[in-house]
């Protein structure tokens, strides 16, 4: 991934912020079939392991070797920006659209886990997690399911773990642009919808006074 240094993101808290807001990540492997992708819903520890699982009719557990090195990308929240966003534009017109995003490439060994326990926390620790989103105390719990139905469904997916071994993040926030017309693009942003991407911008000026 091409990252200018000014648009490099180094800081870990943030890092980890785009992986949980986006944890639908695509898994690129290079597999005998040639490179084969991936999206799965997956869970980053702060131990430096990411988990997941996928179908058992999903051949990505057959191709990819245990151990093999994937990439795992986490793609947050992008947008437009229009040269009319910037205050100095009507001054000298010196301005071309570019686009706001934020990325995250993860290198790491995977394995794949076929037995049912490993299977029924990689399933656990997802649900719990993105139920607490929903519905806080009152989210859905395995135990909810009866326990034959469960089980049935557990023997149709393969967990798998990634041992991350590298990072790249990159944070493409218009931290190039002079303080007013990096207003004028949070502005603009949250204008046509993009509140979280301009909240993100927001974040990242009041950090840095």
């Amino acid at each position: 991934m091409y990252i200018p240094q000014h648009f490099q993101e180094i800081d870990k808290d943030r890092i980890r912020g785009v992986m949980q807001a986006a944890p639908l990540a695509c898994v690129v492997a290079h597999t005998e079939m040639g490179l084969i992708a991936n999206h799965l819903p997956l869970l980053a520890s702060r131990s430096g392991t990411i988990i997941g699982h996928v179908a058992l009719n999903n051949d990505m557990h057959r191709l990819i070797a245990d151990g093999q090195e994937v990439l795992t990308i986490f793609r947050g929240e992008d947008a437009y920006i229009s040269p009319n966003f910037y205050p100095s534009k009507p001054e000298h017109h010196k301005h071309v659209p570019t686009w706001n995003y934020q990325v995250v490439h993860v290198y790491g060994a995977i394995t794949f886990q076929h037995d049912e326990q490993t299977k029924r926390a990689a399933v656990g620790l997802l649900t719990r997690d993105h139920e607490r989103r929903v519905h806080g105390k009152n989210g859905w719990r395995m135990t909810d399911a009866p326990a034959d139905y469960l089980e049935a469904m557990l023997s149709n997916i393969v967990a798998l773990r990634i041992e991350v071994r590298r990072i790249l993040a990159k944070s493409k926030l218009s931290q190039n642009r002079e303080e007013r017309d990096y207003l004028g693009a949070v502005a603009g942003l949250r204008a046509t919808g993009h509140e979280a991407l301009s909240q993100a911008m927001e974040d990242r000026l009041a950090d840095a006074k």
